[in-house]
């Protein structure tokens, strides 16, 4: 029974030793493991198309819905890249969309596409990622009265949704590399 005991709390320490040995060196095939990559094909479709960083546009869908298409929030937001209703029309709109109606937003092929076009425009806006992805988050009205008054992102959510993304691009770019890029 001791010997038991012995065995199986060297092999626990061992697992927990290589498990942090992981942790610290983050190997392409680990990271892959925590942060996957579904939907590859039209994230990177949709990157290329809208001259956007493939890593960017992969962090965004696994921070905004960890790439589950069928995902809602609280507020109405949908899909891959959670996007509202209100704004996935005016995207429609702006794209040539005839018809739009809040059950394409399910469809990822068309969520992403919606959701890359308008991270280019607030990339072009505001001619500075971090500033894309906090209008991103909370909205363009916010981040306008925010510059306006001199200030930088007054919502603490929004300040960790932007780090947060960040640190996900960067987990993106080690974890898949070029593959991500071809």
């Amino acid at each position: 029974m001791t010997r038991r005991l012995v065995v199986g709390g060297a092999l626990a320490a061992l697992c927990g030793v290589l498990f942090l040995s992981l942790q610290t060196e983050k190997p392409g095939w680990w990271e892959r493991l925590w942060y996957p990559l579904k939907y590859e094909q039209i994230v990177r479709g949709h990157a290329r198309n809208y001259d956007l960083d493939p890593d960017l546009l992969a962090a965004v869908i696994y921070q905004e819905s960890r790439f589950k298409a069928r995902a809602r929030s609280q507020s109405g937001a949908v899909g891959l890249m959670q996007l509202l209703p209100s704004t996935a029309q005016g995207i429609a709109v702006h794209t040539g969309g005839s018809q739009f109606r809040v059950s394409d937003l399910y469809n990822p092929e068309i969520n992403v596409r919606y959701g890359a076009w308008y991270l280019r425009h607030l990339i072009e806006k505001y001619r500075d990622e971090r500033t894309a992805l906090a209008a991103y988050n909370a909205g363009q009205d916010n981040v306008d009265r925010w510059r306006s008054d001199g200030g930088g992102i007054r919502f603490s959510e929004t300040r960790a949704y932007v780090k947060r993304v960040e640190e996900v691009k960067e987990i993106y770019r080690r974890a898949y590399g070029a593959d991500l890029r071809r």
